[in-house]
């Protein structure tokens, strides 16, 4: 039976298996996922709620996170966050565990009292679930990224009004 839930630290190598593995079979390739995560847990922000897996039978075949961001421009910020990374082991993938970790996750964000999550992915997957392009909102990415793959969705009506600038990720992203 597949349950989503919140990740335990007996989860961490098999996280760091399966990060490696359906990274390093899509077109994009592995580029340190599982360290990406490692760095994430270390920061002092981390919400160990924001991070889920897809148990199927005691075997980790999904993983998603969330981690805080900030929008700053030149008068204000705007505390939201990102998801990155989002996996689902090859063999489970286009069964609905990437769309059930996204739906825990936005629930938790919200229950958290987060108003906005963005996500640096592929444009034909991420906007079925609400995310438009960041540029819409005036949101830049602090790195250069194609302007249809740098999205961001509002978790509550109105989460996004006023809000622009550029994105400022964790420490840990500067891999």
């Amino acid at each position: 039976m597949m349950l989503i839930r919140t990740i335990r630290q007996e989860d961490y190598s098999a996280v760091d298996d399966l990060l490696r593995s359906a990274f390093s079979k899509t077109t994009d390739g592995y580029h340190n996922e599982a360290e990406l995560v490692n760095k994430i847990r270390l920061d002092p922000s981390y919400h160990k709620k924001l991070e889920v897996v897809a148990d199927d039978d005691n075997q980790i075949v999904g993983h998603g996170l969330l981690s805080e961001i900030v929008i700053i421009n030149s008068s204000d910020s705007f505390p939201g966050l990102c998801l990155a990374p989002l996996a689902v082991q090859p063999a489970f993938q286009k069964s609905g565990i990437g769309t059930a970790i996204i739906n825990e996750l936005e629930s938790r964000a919200i229950n958290q009292g987060y108003q906005f999550i963005s996500v640096l992915g592929w444009p034909e997957y991420y906007p079925k679930f609400g995310y438009q392009k960041a540029s819409d909102y005036g949101i830049k990415a602090p790195f250069p990224a194609p302007d249809e793959t740098y999205m961001i969705k509002e978790l509550v009506p109105n989460g996004l009004r006023g809000v622009n600038g550029t994105v400022k990720y964790l420490k840990a992203f500067n891999l």
